[in-house]
């Protein structure tokens, strides 16, 4: 499996990781369950819970980046930290074309994560329409109402 550091035991509730934090280490869930949490437009949106085996914080790792989510222990929960010299070992016997792809994908992941929330905190709500459809061919010409569709009746 992996290398631990060391293990760390946390009460429900009780925050691991901080969105936003600095941060690089490598968490393994050993006991219990960890949510993954992110703050969109003000609110908290529930990620993934993540079970016993399951890693987090990969990507402050590969991509030397601030934490993208909140992890938050969920019941009481041990969780491993894995051994830096490990990862850095491990990594580093990676070609260096190899690393520098994963670390791409890292960044193109958290560019991804950056825009699905931006899409998700829209300001403005969203305003309710009903459209007539028209379809010509060289035939005929066939218009959809919102009646018509309702009903399931098409005529031309």
């Amino acid at each position: 499996m992996y290398q631990l550091a060391s293990e760390e035991t946390y009460k429900d509730g009780q925050v691991i990781l901080e969105e936003g934090s600095s941060g690089d280490w490598v968490y393994v869930v050993l006991s219990g369950s960890v949510e993954m949490s992110k703050t969109i437009g003000g609110r908290k949106v529930i990620i993934t819970a993540l079970e016993s085996g399951e890693v987090f914080g990969e990507l402050g790792y590969l991509g030397a980046m601030k934490r993208t989510a909140t992890a938050r222990a969920i019941g009481e929960t041990t969780v491993g930290v894995i051994d830096r010299t490990f990862l850095d070992q491990e990594f580093n016997k990676l070609s260096a074309p190899f690393r520098s792809i994963l670390v791409a994908v890292v960044k193109r992941f958290r560019s991804l994560i950056d825009r699905a929330c931006e899409f998700s905190s829209r300001k403005e709500t969203r305003v309710q329409k009903t459209l007539t459809l028209m379809f010509k061919d060289r035939k005929s010409l066939l218009k959809l109402t919102p009646a018509i569709l309702a009903r399931g009746a098409f005529s031309s």
